[in-house]
Protein backbone atom coordinates (compact mmCIF):
# COMPACT_ATOMS: atom_id res chain seq x y z
CA UNK A 1 0.00 0.00 0.00
CA UNK A 2 0.97 3.46 0.44
CA UNK A 3 4.73 3.52 1.70
CA UNK A 4 7.15 5.83 2.54
CA UNK A 5 8.09 5.10 3.39
CA UNK A 6 7.17 5.07 2.95
CA UNK A 7 9.49 3.91 2.80
CA UNK A 8 8.02 4.17 2.64
CA UNK A 9 9.45 5.85 3.54
CA UNK A 10 8.10 5.31 3.74
CA UNK A 11 7.53 7.03 0.47
CA UNK A 12 5.58 10.20 3.34
CA UNK A 13 1.95 10.32 2.09
CA UNK A 14 -0.09 13.37 2.46
CA UNK A 15 -2.69 15.96 1.82
CA UNK A 16 -5.59 16.93 -0.40
CA UNK A 17 -7.59 19.21 -1.92
CA UNK A 18 -10.94 21.54 -0.85
CA UNK A 19 -10.15 24.59 -2.76
CA UNK A 20 -6.69 25.62 -2.99
CA UNK A 21 -4.63 27.49 -0.82
CA UNK A 22 -4.16 31.09 -1.52
CA UNK A 23 -0.56 31.49 0.16
CA UNK A 24 2.36 31.34 -2.25
CA UNK A 25 4.36 28.05 -2.72
CA UNK A 26 7.06 27.22 -0.36
CA UNK A 27 10.42 28.58 -1.89
CA UNK A 28 12.39 30.76 0.25
CA UNK A 29 14.06 30.81 3.40
CA UNK A 30 15.98 28.05 4.98
CA UNK A 31 12.54 27.08 7.18
CA UNK A 32 10.53 26.89 4.06
CA UNK A 33 13.37 25.22 2.04
CA UNK A 34 13.51 22.23 4.92
CA UNK A 35 9.50 21.97 4.75
CA UNK A 36 9.19 21.41 1.05
CA UNK A 37 11.00 18.00 1.71
CA UNK A 38 9.20 14.91 3.37
CA UNK A 39 12.24 13.26 4.02
CA UNK A 40 14.38 16.15 5.06
CA UNK A 41 15.40 17.68 8.09
CA UNK A 42 14.82 14.16 10.00
CA UNK A 43 18.09 13.55 12.19
CA UNK A 44 17.79 16.81 13.69
CA UNK A 45 13.87 16.50 14.14
CA UNK A 46 14.29 13.58 15.72
CA UNK A 47 16.09 15.13 18.06
CA UNK A 48 13.86 17.90 19.58
CA UNK A 49 12.74 17.56 22.95
CA UNK A 50 8.90 16.89 22.94
CA UNK A 51 6.20 17.11 26.11
CA UNK A 52 5.10 13.97 27.39
CA UNK A 53 2.68 12.43 25.39
CA UNK A 54 -0.83 11.36 26.84
CA UNK A 55 -1.88 7.52 26.55
CA UNK A 56 -3.08 6.65 23.08
CA UNK A 57 -2.27 9.70 21.55
CA UNK A 58 -0.36 10.21 18.50
CA UNK A 59 3.24 10.99 18.76
CA UNK A 60 3.01 14.34 17.29
CA UNK A 61 0.22 16.73 16.98
CA UNK A 62 -1.64 16.78 13.43
CA UNK A 63 -3.51 19.63 12.23
CA UNK A 64 -7.55 20.43 13.02
CA UNK A 65 -8.88 18.46 10.49
CA UNK A 66 -11.09 20.21 6.86
CA UNK A 67 -13.88 17.69 5.72
CA UNK A 68 -16.46 17.80 3.54
CA UNK A 69 -14.87 20.12 1.00
CA UNK A 70 -16.16 18.74 -1.65
CA UNK A 71 -18.53 20.94 -3.32
CA UNK A 72 -22.28 19.17 -3.99
CA UNK A 73 -21.80 19.47 -7.64
CA UNK A 74 -19.03 16.93 -7.82
CA UNK A 75 -20.84 14.15 -5.92
CA UNK A 76 -22.85 13.98 -9.39
CA UNK A 77 -19.66 13.43 -11.21
CA UNK A 78 -18.68 10.55 -9.23
CA UNK A 79 -22.08 8.76 -9.39
CA UNK A 80 -22.25 9.19 -13.09
CA UNK A 81 -18.73 7.22 -12.92
CA UNK A 82 -20.01 3.95 -11.29
CA UNK A 83 -20.62 2.22 -14.50
CA UNK A 84 -16.86 3.67 -15.88
CA UNK A 85 -15.17 2.17 -12.99
CA UNK A 86 -16.59 -0.99 -13.24
CA UNK A 87 -15.27 -1.21 -16.46
CA UNK A 88 -12.57 0.45 -16.37
CA UNK A 89 -11.14 -0.06 -12.79
CA UNK A 90 -12.27 -2.88 -10.94
CA UNK A 91 -11.01 -5.01 -14.25
CA UNK A 92 -7.25 -4.37 -12.59
CA UNK A 93 -8.18 -6.72 -9.54
CA UNK A 94 -7.21 -10.09 -9.92
CA UNK A 95 -9.09 -13.13 -8.84
CA UNK A 96 -8.32 -14.48 -5.71
CA UNK A 97 -7.48 -18.34 -7.24
CA UNK A 98 -4.72 -16.75 -9.17
CA UNK A 99 -3.42 -14.14 -6.85
CA UNK A 100 0.09 -14.95 -5.13
CA UNK A 101 -0.58 -15.58 -1.14
CA UNK A 102 2.28 -15.51 1.05
CA UNK A 103 2.54 -18.95 1.85
CA UNK A 104 3.90 -18.99 -1.92
CA UNK A 105 7.34 -17.62 -0.78
CA UNK A 106 7.97 -18.67 2.93
CA UNK A 107 9.51 -22.25 4.05
CA UNK A 108 5.99 -24.48 4.48
CA UNK A 109 5.43 -25.57 8.23
CA UNK A 110 3.51 -28.83 7.19
CA UNK A 111 6.50 -29.76 5.02
CA UNK A 112 9.13 -32.46 6.76
CA UNK A 113 11.90 -30.05 5.59
CA UNK A 114 10.32 -26.53 7.16
CA UNK A 115 13.23 -26.84 9.81
CA UNK A 116 15.70 -26.54 6.65
CA UNK A 117 14.38 -24.10 4.98
CA UNK A 118 14.15 -21.77 7.83
CA UNK A 119 17.92 -22.36 8.84
CA UNK A 120 18.54 -21.34 4.90
CA UNK A 121 16.27 -18.32 5.37
CA UNK A 122 17.71 -17.44 8.84
CA UNK A 123 21.21 -17.65 6.36
CA UNK A 124 20.72 -15.21 4.08
CA UNK A 125 19.39 -13.24 6.38
CA UNK A 126 22.39 -12.93 8.46
CA UNK A 127 23.90 -10.81 5.35
CA UNK A 128 21.72 -8.29 5.14
CA UNK A 129 22.73 -4.88 7.25
CA UNK A 130 21.09 -3.53 9.92
CA UNK A 131 20.63 -0.14 7.67
CA UNK A 132 18.54 -2.33 5.44
CA UNK A 133 16.71 -4.54 7.67
CA UNK A 134 15.54 -0.53 9.45
CA UNK A 135 13.89 0.15 5.91
CA UNK A 136 12.25 -3.31 5.45
CA UNK A 137 10.47 -2.91 8.74
CA UNK A 138 9.67 0.45 8.26
CA UNK A 139 8.41 -0.90 4.80
CA UNK A 140 6.24 -4.15 6.58
CA UNK A 141 5.26 -1.29 9.86
CA UNK A 142 3.56 1.18 6.55
CA UNK A 143 1.75 -2.26 5.14
CA UNK A 144 0.41 -3.51 8.03
CA UNK A 145 -1.21 -0.32 9.04
CA UNK A 146 -3.93 -1.63 6.70
CA UNK A 147 -6.78 -1.02 8.27
CA UNK A 148 -5.84 3.06 8.44
CA UNK A 149 -6.08 3.05 4.46
CA UNK A 150 -9.27 1.56 4.37
CA UNK A 151 -10.89 3.57 6.50
CA UNK A 152 -9.77 6.84 4.84
CA UNK A 153 -10.91 5.44 1.62
CA UNK A 154 -14.36 5.18 3.28
CA UNK A 155 -14.40 8.61 4.70
CA UNK A 156 -14.24 9.69 1.05
CA UNK A 157 -17.35 11.91 0.10
CA UNK A 158 -19.65 12.16 -3.49
CA UNK A 159 -21.08 8.65 -2.84
CA UNK A 160 -17.06 6.50 -3.33
CA UNK A 161 -17.53 5.27 0.67
CA UNK A 162 -18.59 1.76 1.32
CA UNK A 163 -21.83 3.04 2.71
CA UNK A 164 -22.73 -0.76 4.40
CA UNK A 165 -19.58 -2.63 4.32
CA UNK A 166 -20.84 -4.64 1.72
CA UNK A 167 -21.67 -2.16 -1.01
CA UNK A 168 -22.32 -3.07 -4.84
CA UNK A 169 -20.93 -0.15 -6.03
CA UNK A 170 -18.27 -0.28 -8.07
CA UNK A 171 -15.78 1.98 -5.72
CA UNK A 172 -17.11 0.19 -2.68
CA UNK A 173 -15.87 -3.12 -4.32
CA UNK A 174 -12.73 -1.88 -5.55
CA UNK A 175 -11.88 -0.59 -2.14
CA UNK A 176 -12.74 -3.82 -0.24
CA UNK A 177 -10.75 -6.18 -3.10
CA UNK A 178 -7.85 -3.69 -2.99
CA UNK A 179 -7.69 -3.61 0.95
CA UNK A 180 -7.92 -7.49 0.99
CA UNK A 181 -4.86 -7.16 -1.72
CA UNK A 182 -2.69 -5.05 -0.22
CA UNK A 183 -3.51 -7.29 3.17
CA UNK A 184 -0.98 -9.95 1.62
CA UNK A 185 2.06 -7.42 1.13
CA UNK A 186 2.56 -6.95 4.78
CA UNK A 187 1.40 -10.79 5.88
CA UNK A 188 4.32 -11.47 3.90
CA UNK A 189 7.03 -9.03 5.02
CA UNK A 190 6.12 -9.69 9.13
CA UNK A 191 6.74 -13.81 8.36
CA UNK A 192 9.81 -13.20 6.44
CA UNK A 193 11.37 -11.29 9.68
CA UNK A 194 9.44 -13.12 12.40
CA UNK A 195 11.67 -15.99 10.44
CA UNK A 196 14.88 -14.36 9.89
CA UNK A 197 15.34 -13.79 13.81
CA UNK A 198 17.58 -10.58 13.09
CA UNK A 199 14.57 -8.31 14.82
CA UNK A 200 12.50 -7.55 17.91
CA UNK A 201 9.87 -8.80 16.95
CA UNK A 202 7.52 -7.73 20.03
CA UNK A 203 8.88 -3.77 19.96
CA UNK A 204 7.88 -4.28 15.95
CA UNK A 205 4.54 -5.36 17.05
CA UNK A 206 4.13 -2.55 19.18
CA UNK A 207 5.14 0.39 16.62
CA UNK A 208 2.03 -1.46 14.31
CA UNK A 209 -1.03 -1.18 17.28
CA UNK A 210 0.64 2.93 18.01
CA UNK A 211 0.47 3.33 14.64
CA UNK A 212 -3.04 2.03 14.11
CA UNK A 213 -4.57 3.82 16.86
CA UNK A 214 -2.70 6.84 15.78
CA UNK A 215 -4.55 6.72 12.23
CA UNK A 216 -2.91 9.39 9.64
CA UNK A 217 -3.51 13.10 8.78
CA UNK A 218 -3.29 12.81 4.68
CA UNK A 219 -5.19 16.11 5.02
CA UNK A 220 -7.74 14.88 1.99
CA UNK A 221 -10.67 16.65 3.51
CA UNK A 222 -12.80 13.87 2.25
CA UNK A 223 -12.59 15.17 -0.81
CA UNK A 224 -12.40 12.11 -3.68
CA UNK A 225 -10.50 14.31 -5.72
CA UNK A 226 -7.98 14.81 -3.37
CA UNK A 227 -7.73 11.38 -1.63
CA UNK A 228 -7.41 9.94 -5.53
CA UNK A 229 -4.57 12.05 -6.37
CA UNK A 230 -2.76 10.94 -2.48
CA UNK A 231 -2.91 7.46 -3.65
CA UNK A 232 -2.08 7.95 -6.92
CA UNK A 233 1.30 9.53 -5.29
CA UNK A 234 1.23 7.17 -2.45
CA UNK A 235 0.96 3.85 -4.71
CA UNK A 236 4.08 4.88 -7.32
CA UNK A 237 5.99 5.93 -4.02
CA UNK A 238 5.68 2.37 -2.41
CA UNK A 239 5.97 0.69 -5.66
CA UNK A 240 9.47 3.13 -6.21
CA UNK A 241 10.35 1.99 -2.71
CA UNK A 242 9.81 -1.75 -2.77
CA UNK A 243 11.64 -2.19 -5.80
CA UNK A 244 14.31 -0.33 -4.34
CA UNK A 245 14.39 -3.02 -1.28
CA UNK A 246 14.89 -5.98 -3.96
CA UNK A 247 17.61 -4.53 -5.59
CA UNK A 248 19.03 -4.05 -2.62
CA UNK A 249 18.48 -7.35 -1.00
CA UNK A 250 19.80 -9.49 -4.59
CA UNK A 251 23.06 -7.11 -3.86
CA UNK A 252 23.16 -8.96 -0.14
CA UNK A 253 22.52 -12.49 -1.54
CA UNK A 254 19.33 -12.76 -0.48
CA UNK A 255 17.74 -14.02 -3.97
CA UNK A 256 14.15 -15.22 -2.13
CA UNK A 257 13.71 -11.42 -0.57
CA UNK A 258 14.67 -9.98 -3.91
CA UNK A 259 12.02 -12.19 -5.12
CA UNK A 260 8.99 -11.33 -2.08
CA UNK A 261 10.05 -7.24 -2.38
CA UNK A 262 9.94 -7.03 -5.96
CA UNK A 263 6.49 -9.29 -6.19
CA UNK A 264 5.10 -6.55 -3.86
CA UNK A 265 6.48 -3.38 -6.09
CA UNK A 266 4.60 -4.97 -9.30
CA UNK A 267 1.33 -5.45 -6.72
CA UNK A 268 1.71 -1.71 -5.84
CA UNK A 269 2.25 -0.29 -9.50
CA UNK A 270 -0.91 -2.40 -10.76
CA UNK A 271 -2.48 -0.62 -8.19
CA UNK A 272 -1.00 2.72 -8.92
CA UNK A 273 -2.24 2.64 -12.36
CA UNK A 274 -6.06 2.26 -11.22
CA UNK A 275 -5.52 5.68 -9.05
CA UNK A 276 -3.79 7.18 -11.70
CA UNK A 277 -6.95 6.23 -14.17
CA UNK A 278 -9.20 7.64 -11.79
CA UNK A 279 -7.89 10.90 -11.84
CA UNK A 280 -6.99 10.98 -15.23
CA UNK A 281 -11.00 10.27 -15.79
CA UNK A 282 -11.73 13.28 -13.51
CA UNK A 283 -9.14 15.61 -15.37
CA UNK A 284 -10.95 14.38 -18.70
CA UNK A 285 -14.39 15.26 -17.36
CA UNK A 286 -13.74 18.09 -14.38
CA UNK A 287 -10.20 19.85 -15.57
CA UNK A 288 -10.45 23.00 -13.47
CA UNK A 289 -11.27 21.35 -10.49
CA UNK A 290 -8.73 18.69 -10.29
CA UNK A 291 -5.90 20.63 -11.45
CA UNK A 292 -6.85 23.29 -8.19
CA UNK A 293 -7.08 19.62 -6.25
CA UNK A 294 -3.61 18.87 -7.66
CA UNK A 295 -1.97 22.37 -6.93
CA UNK A 296 -3.86 22.01 -3.26
CA UNK A 297 -2.19 18.57 -2.52
CA UNK A 298 1.26 19.52 -3.27
CA UNK A 299 1.22 22.72 -1.42
CA UNK A 300 0.35 20.88 1.65
CA UNK A 301 2.71 18.25 0.87
CA UNK A 302 2.28 14.63 0.60
CA UNK A 303 2.63 13.05 4.23
CA UNK A 304 3.69 9.19 4.03
CA UNK A 305 0.68 7.09 5.49
CA UNK A 306 2.90 6.11 8.48
CA UNK A 307 4.15 9.45 9.46
CA UNK A 308 2.81 8.69 13.26
CA UNK A 309 4.74 5.96 13.77
CA UNK A 310 5.83 5.45 17.13
CA UNK A 311 7.02 2.39 19.29
CA UNK A 312 6.64 3.56 22.78
CA UNK A 313 9.76 4.99 22.80
CA UNK A 314 11.23 6.98 20.12
CA UNK A 315 8.79 9.70 18.88
CA UNK A 316 10.91 10.93 16.33
CA UNK A 317 10.78 7.27 14.61
CA UNK A 318 9.44 8.00 11.28
CA UNK A 319 12.08 10.77 10.66
CA UNK A 320 14.82 8.54 11.83
CA UNK A 321 13.36 5.70 9.50
CA UNK A 322 13.09 8.30 6.26
CA UNK A 323 16.85 9.09 7.15
CA UNK A 324 17.93 6.11 6.99
CA UNK A 325 15.94 5.49 3.20
CA UNK A 326 17.01 8.62 2.05
CA UNK A 327 20.49 7.70 2.82
CA UNK A 328 20.48 4.36 1.42
CA UNK A 329 18.23 5.10 -1.82
CA UNK A 330 15.20 3.47 -0.71
CA UNK A 331 13.05 6.32 -1.05
CA UNK A 332 14.78 9.94 -1.37
CA UNK A 333 13.93 13.75 -2.35
CA UNK A 334 14.77 12.69 -5.50
CA UNK A 335 11.99 10.03 -6.12
CA UNK A 336 10.01 12.62 -4.50
CA UNK A 337 10.64 15.65 -7.13
CA UNK A 338 10.47 11.96 -10.04
CA UNK A 339 6.71 11.60 -8.57
CA UNK A 340 5.40 15.05 -9.01
CA UNK A 341 6.97 15.30 -12.88
CA UNK A 342 5.74 11.68 -13.36
CA UNK A 343 2.18 12.52 -12.84
CA UNK A 344 2.11 15.70 -14.65
CA UNK A 345 3.40 14.07 -17.82
CA UNK A 346 0.78 11.61 -17.15
CA UNK A 347 -2.21 13.42 -16.75
CA UNK A 348 -1.26 16.11 -19.41
CA UNK A 349 -1.47 18.71 -16.88
CA UNK A 350 1.14 21.19 -19.11
CA UNK A 351 -1.34 20.70 -22.05
CA UNK A 352 -4.29 21.95 -20.23
CA UNK A 353 -6.69 24.91 -21.89
CA UNK A 354 -9.87 26.39 -21.32
CA UNK A 355 -8.89 26.75 -17.53
CA UNK A 356 -10.28 29.09 -15.36
CA UNK A 357 -7.55 31.83 -13.84
CA UNK A 358 -7.16 29.86 -10.83
CA UNK A 359 -7.12 26.67 -12.58
CA UNK A 360 -4.36 28.10 -14.91
CA UNK A 361 -2.04 29.29 -11.45
CA UNK A 362 -2.75 25.87 -9.97
CA UNK A 363 -1.77 24.20 -13.48
CA UNK A 364 1.94 26.80 -13.59
CA UNK A 365 2.30 25.84 -9.68
CA UNK A 366 2.26 21.94 -10.12
CA UNK A 367 4.27 22.47 -13.53
CA UNK A 368 6.75 24.21 -11.89
CA UNK A 369 7.53 21.86 -8.84
CA UNK A 370 9.56 19.27 -10.05
CA UNK A 371 12.38 21.16 -11.13
CA UNK A 372 12.62 23.23 -7.87
CA UNK A 373 12.61 19.85 -5.94
CA UNK A 374 15.70 19.13 -7.74
CA UNK A 375 17.17 22.10 -6.89
CA UNK A 376 16.12 22.37 -2.96
CA UNK A 377 17.53 18.58 -2.94
CA UNK A 378 20.99 19.50 -4.79
CA UNK A 379 21.19 22.00 -2.70
CA UNK A 380 20.61 20.18 0.43
CA UNK A 381 22.96 17.07 -0.74
CA UNK A 382 25.77 19.34 -0.88
CA UNK A 383 24.91 20.22 3.10
CA UNK A 384 25.15 16.50 4.12
CA UNK A 385 28.13 16.00 1.86
CA UNK A 386 29.81 18.43 3.91
CA UNK A 387 28.66 17.17 7.15
CA UNK A 388 32.13 16.23 9.14
CA UNK A 389 30.76 13.52 11.35
CA UNK A 390 27.65 11.16 10.65
CA UNK A 391 24.90 10.85 13.12
CA UNK A 392 24.02 7.77 14.37
CA UNK A 393 20.80 6.39 16.16
CA UNK A 394 19.72 3.19 18.02
CA UNK A 395 16.61 1.39 17.02
CA UNK A 396 14.63 -0.87 19.35
CA UNK A 397 13.06 -2.94 16.27
CA UNK A 398 17.01 -4.32 15.84
CA UNK A 399 17.25 -4.64 19.59
CA UNK A 400 18.92 -0.84 19.67
CA UNK A 401 21.55 -1.45 18.00
CA UNK A 402 23.25 1.82 16.14
CA UNK A 403 22.41 2.66 12.25
CA UNK A 404 23.94 5.69 10.44
CA UNK A 405 21.08 8.26 9.69
CA UNK A 406 23.13 10.82 7.74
Amino acid sequence: MFLMAAAAVLPSCGALFGAPAAAAPPCRGSRRRRALFPVEAMASAAQQVRAPRKPLAPPREVGRPVAHSLPPQKREIFESLNSWAADAIVPLLKPVESCWQPQDYLPDASSESFGDEVRELRARAREIPDDYLVCLVGDMVTEEALPTYQTMLNTLDGGVRDETGASPTSWAVWTRAWTAEENRHGDLMNKYLFLSGRVDMRQIEKTIQYLIGSGMDPKTETNPYMGFIYTSFQERATFISHGNTARHARRYGDAKLAQICGTIAADEKRHESAYERIVAKLFEVDPDYTARAFADMMRKKVAMPAHLMYDGRDDGLFARFSAVAQRLGVYTARDYADIIEFLVRRWGVADLTGLSGEGRRAQEFVCSLGPRFRRLEERAQAARASKDEAEFAPFSWIYDRQVQLI
